[in-house]
């Protein structure tokens, strides 16, 4: 057992300012707290085998997943599967804060595609 607080937790930052915290970091599965300053997002790409669930904490979440905009609101989720291409996106005014957990790891199982 090991209890995790975001202030010991594993730091990275990500694209343009973007924040996140490993609470979680396995071979089978990860979970990850991200902070996104408004106006950023994420480079559109897809997992090959791994499969994703996004928990909007805080903000309002803008997804690109396919073709289609999904908007997820804070205390809202989404899931997303594998070979889905997807993207997220802070278009609000405010931060976005999200839990996000990802099994199994996405490392290593990232494919960039076309913005």
């Amino acid at each position: 057992m090991r209890k995790v607080t975001q202030s010991i937790a594993e730091h990275y930052s990500w694209g343009d300012e973007c924040d996140g915290w490993h609470f979680l970091k396995r071979e089978d599965a990860s979970i990850i707290k991200e902070k996104m300053p408004p106006g950023t997002y994420e480079q559109l790409h897809l997992h090959e085998k791994s499969r994703q669930f996004f928990y909007v904490l805080t903000g309002t979440a803008t997804f690109k997943v396919k073709n289609e905009l999904i908007v997820v609101n804070h205390h809202e989720g989404i899931e997303i599967e594998p070979n889905e291409p997807h993207q997220i996106r802070n278009e609000g005014s405010d931060f976005l804060e999200f839990i996000l957990f990802s099994y199994p790891t996405t490392r290593g199982d990232r494919v960039k595609l076309i913005k």
